[in-house]
């Protein structure tokens, strides 16, 4: 059973990741003029890359999946969210008529 320090550390490392990939993700829509870039990036560059920093070739295919534990996910599903939410602003402040973004 982790320690209320411990569940502290990953809300605020989920929000980190949130927050951070959903900047990056902002400025690249608005430099880039592409709504969905960041998720795109998120999954075909981020996770790979995550996934193959990690990786034990030691152990199986299965038991490296395993071995993520929800303190590994719970930042990826808050990055994750981070790239959608930066997407979605995009698109609602273009469609609000915002020319700039």
């Amino acid at each position: 059973m982790p320690d209320i320090l411990q569940i502290l550390q990953l809300i605020v490392v989920t929000m980190l990741f949130l927050v951070m990939i959903f900047g990056i993700g902002f400025i690249l829509n608005m430099l880039l003029k592409t709504t969905w870039f960041p998720i795109y990036l998120f999954v075909i560059v981020l996770l790979p890359l995550a996934i193959w920093w990690t990786w034990d070739d030691s152990k199986s295919t299965l038991d490296n999946f395993t071995a993520f534990s929800y303190v590994d996910i719970l930042p990826v599903i808050g990055g994750f969210i981070g790239a959608y939410v930066s997407g979605a602003a995009i698109r609602a402040l273009r469609r609000g008529g915002y020319k700039m973004f």
